[in-house]
């Protein structure tokens, strides 16, 4: 009897399941599929950090003010101003756009060798064909901060190498210390002609030319005046603008290394005012204007993107599929 109740029971527990399982294998096909795991998550996107080092050539400036020792007019005087050469160092950080457009913005220190400067003058002439002349020349210290906000154009990609182009527009800080003046002044000596008199009447007093004083060998006696001008140093802002072309090369996806020429112009610079050792007097300052320079450069890019994070892992875990259902 026992054994007939326990067959019975399994008969019944067997066909719930025949009829229990396609149902819930339905049941499983209307589930929703599990949601995708998040993307990764990128760090630094277009961002990139710089650094670039180079050399300087200068143009030659334009002073103004600079020499007051005379009022000879321009015809009778040239002159010979230049700004030293140097180099330059600086960094930045910057962030691509596109493929083909990035910009950055960078602060650099610039040195030189200093501003000199000399004129050469000749005086007016004075009896017998004779004349003055003179030279003042002027040495300082040059150097300057600058600030450019750039903006660049990638030409394409050829076998890693990247050709572009750019242009920046920012602020100089430009220095002036240690300015100074000397000059040289050589003119005829001359003296009354006391071996010569003249006499307007027989009975009168004589008068004396005032005419160049000659050696035994009769050439004119010159004689050397000198003198010095001290500036104080100042700094100086003015608006600055570049202009960029050069080429790059990807090391790799992250770092690029570039070899560029670079336009400056630093605009004017000026020092603080001056004074003679044996006057309490202040003289004028000195103003430089049109300074201009030709860089080349070598620097470096590396790209703050690349990183990426790890996707969080699901609140819940994957269902495992079912089998197979087929219907007829």
């Amino acid at each position: 009897m026992a054994r007939s109740k326990l067959n019975a029971l399994v008969r019944s527990l067997t066909l719930a399941a025949s009829v229990g399982a396609p149902c819930l294998a339905a049941a499983a096909d209307l589930l929703p599929p599990p949601p995708p795991p998040p993307p990764p998550i990128e760090v630094g996107g277009g961002w990139y950090l710089r650094g670039d080092v180079g050399a300087s050539v200068y143009t030659r400036p334009k002073y103004t003010e600079a020499y007051d020792y005379t009022g000879y007019p321009d015809a009778n005087r040239s002159f010979g101003n230049e700004v030293g050469g140097g180099g330059f160092a600086g960094v930045g950080v910057g962030y691509q756009f596109t493929p083909f457009l990035r910009g950055d913005v960078t602060g650099e220190y610039r040195y030189s060798t200093g501003l000199r400067g000399s004129e050469y003058y000749k005086g007016p002439e004075f009896d017998n064909g004779l004349g003055s002349y003179g030279v003042n020349k002027s040495s300082s210290n040059f150097d300057s901060a600058v600030v450019l906000a750039n903006a660049y154009f990638d030409l394409g990609t050829w076998y890693g190498i990247t050709p572009f182009v750019g242009g920046g527009v920012g602020y100089a800080f430009n220095h002036v210390s240690g300015y100074s003046t000397n000059q040289q002044f050589t003119s005829p000596s001359y003296a009354y002609d006391y071996g010569h008199p003249i006499y307007d009447c027989s009975c009168g007093a004589p008068s004396y030319n005032y005419a160049p004083v000659y050696d035994s060998n009769g050439n004119p006696v010159y004689n050397t005046n000198s003198g010095s001008k001290f500036y104080k140093s100042k700094t100086s802002g003015s608006f600055a603008w570049a202009l960029h072309a050069g080429l790059a090369y990807d090391v790799s996806d992250a770092l690029k290394i570039e070899v560029a020429y670079r336009y400056l112009n630093l605009g004017k610079a000026e020092t603080g005012p001056g004074f003679v050792p044996c006057c309490t007097g202040s003289l004028q300052a000195i103003k430089v204007k049109d300074i201009e320079a030709h860089d080349v450069k070598i620097g470096l890019r590396y790209y703050l993107g690349g990183l990426v994070a790890a996707p969080l892992p699901p609140l819940m875990p994957e269902p495992i599929p079912g089998p197979l259902v087929r219907k007829y």
